[in-house]
This record gives C-alpha cells, structure tokens and sequence, in this order.
C-alpha cells in the first residue's frame, strides 16, 4: 500500500470482497482490465471503459480546513456547467462530449530543468503525498464563479520530487492532445494542444494543488479528468485539465490564451477586481448555484486569497502584468 493509502478506511466504506471480485471479472472479460498500481496501492480507479457520468469514491483523503466556511456549489453544477474547450465552446459541451475520453492508463512526463526527468503513471503521481480535500472559491474570467471541493496533492510534492535544477524559474503544463477524442480540437479554436504556466514561487505555493477528485469522487472527464492544475487566486483558464506533460523551464512559457489574444489574457491572470477584462468588468461575479435573479457578488482580489498570496506581487504593477 503506497504511503498516501494509510489511514483507516471505517468497515462501512470497504467494498465486499465478492463485490469487488465480480467487478474486477466483469472489466477483465471486457477486455479492458484494472489499472492494477491504482486499484491495489490508491484505492481510486478508473477504467477505460468508464463514461462521463460515471461516480467513484475515493475511499482515502483526509478534509482540510480549506474553505470550510464556504457554501459549495451543487455537484450538478459543477459538472454540467463547465470551459474545456478540447469538447467544444459551449459550457454544455464538455459533460454532452466528455464520455469518449479515455483517461487510464495516463502518463504524466516531467521534463525540463530538473534532476529527475521521468515518466510518471498516474498510481506514481497518487504515491507523491496524501490526498487532502480542498474547498476553493474559483472565479471564471468570464464573470461567474463557483465553490468547489477538489480533492488532490499539492503541487509542491511533485516539485520537490522532481528536483528542480537552479536554471528552472517556471512550470509549463501541456494538456492532452488527441482530437479523436477531444472533438474540440478539430475547430482550430486555440493552438492545440492547451498550454498553460507559472511562476516557481506560484506553482510552489502550499494553495497550488493538482486535482483528481472533486465532492469525494473520482473527477469527471468534463472537469478535467484524470488530473488537473487548480490554482484558487487565478481566474479558471489558468486551471489547465487533462495535463500529460509539466516541464520547468528558464524562461517564461506562453500558455494557449496569450497567444491566440494577448491583449486580453496575460501571463498572471490573477483575480482583480480593478482590472477590467477589455470586453466588460471584472468588478462583480455571479456565483452558479445562487439562480439568474441572485444579486451578484463584489468580486475580491486574488479571489479572496490576498493574504496568502498577495506578497508574491508585492512592488508588480498588477495592471501591466495582468
């Protein structure tokens, strides 16, 4: 059992051995079979046969006090009201197209500035540090916002794990590229595939987690499936999903929206109220979830995470470097 797996799962949790086996017979006749790392050492898995609307527990996280205060918004939300752009441009699209994603086996590589090159498998990347439920505030450049439980690691473990050369000053992250599976790509919308980056000190920074769950289960293909970066002070594109690669680099990446508009979508992309988008104001959200006639919120800076994150852009002018 892998070092993150330990701690007691309660009687009521654990799936009847004949259960599991008839499961476990029913995918190997399939002919897809389980991820063997995944089932044995996590206790999270996903097959390829698995749909969009597919629900499994995670049986083994630990909740933080990260946003305990916050009301969340419904899981149907959250999945059915989604920007991934790889299954088209609607928010509908996503869950209508998600299904045909096939998300294990995946591969992670870790490339770039640092002293452990390597090929992670997804059972690799669970064995980097416990998984621990998050609670965020994300906010849509766009201008609606949602309050998400994630369930992930931070990305400091992996980080750390990779061991970073002195020359590495940023993170890149590549999403997967496949427009068989993601008709999105076949509109030629972005420059495919989706590119996304941050600083050392934000991609090091304890709130900064990639994501494989979301409300205690395993995390929908049209939020990203199987992991995903979340970074809670950033509006949502900075949220890259599907990511097959991280490569740490000297020199700043540009991610997919700086380069199909940079007028519009800078390299930070932090919350700021102060900062209007080009096209409309950023000055207030509405919150999925409250209904279309709810008063809309007062947007807050870095998204209400300026005093854990703030001091990282002390002295920057927030208005040139958007």
């Amino acid at each position: 059992m892998s070092r993150n797996r330990i701690d007691k799962i309660p009687a009521t949790e654990i799936t009847p051995k004949s259960v599991h086996d008839d499961r476990r017979d029913f995918i190997r006749k399939l002919g897809v079979g389980l991820i063997g790392g995944i089932a044995a050492s996590s206790g999270l898995f996903q097959d390829a046969s698995a749909t969009s609307s597919d629900r499994q527990k995670i049986t083994s996280y630990r909740k933080s006090s990260y946003g305990h205060e916050e009301t969340t918004t419904p899981y149907e939300d959250i999945t059915s009201y989604n920007n991934f752009y790889e299954f088209g441009t609607s928010k509908s699209d996503p869950a209508a197209s998600a299904s045909r994603l096939i998300t294990m086996p995946w591969t992670i590589s870790i490339e770039g500035q640092v002293r452990k090159p390597k090929i992670l498998g997804f059972d690799d990347l669970l064995r980097l540090a416990p998984l621990e439920e998050r609670i965020y505030r994300m906010r849509c450049v766009e201008g609606w916002s949602m309050v998400i439980p994630w369930i992930g690691l931070p990305l400091a473990d992996l980080i750390k794990w990779a061991e970073p050369t002195g020359n590495a000053k940023f993170v890149e992250f590549v999403s997967l590229d496949n427009p068989a599976m993601m008709p999105g790509q076949n509109l030629h919308v972005l420059d495919w595939p989706y590119t996304e980056g941050l600083r050392m000190d934000e991609a090091m920074h304890p709130l900064t987690i990639l994501a494989v769950g979301l409300y205690g289960e395993v995390l929908p293909k049209q939020n990203g499936a199987p992991v995903r970066l979340v970074v809670p002070w950033k509006y949502g594109f900075k949220g890259i999903k599907s990511i097959v690669k991280i490569r740490f680099t000297e020199h700043m990446p540009v991610s997919s929206w700086m380069k199909a508009n940079p007028r519009e979508y800078g390299f930070y992309s932090n919350v700021n109220p102060s900062v209007d988008h080009p096209r409309w104001s950023q000055a207030t959200e509405r919150r999925i979830g409250d209904g279309l006639f709810a008063k809309r919120r007062k947007t807050m800076l870095f998204n209400g995470y300026a005093e854990q994150v703030g001091q990282m852009y002390s002295g920057m002018d927030m208005r040139k470097y958007f």
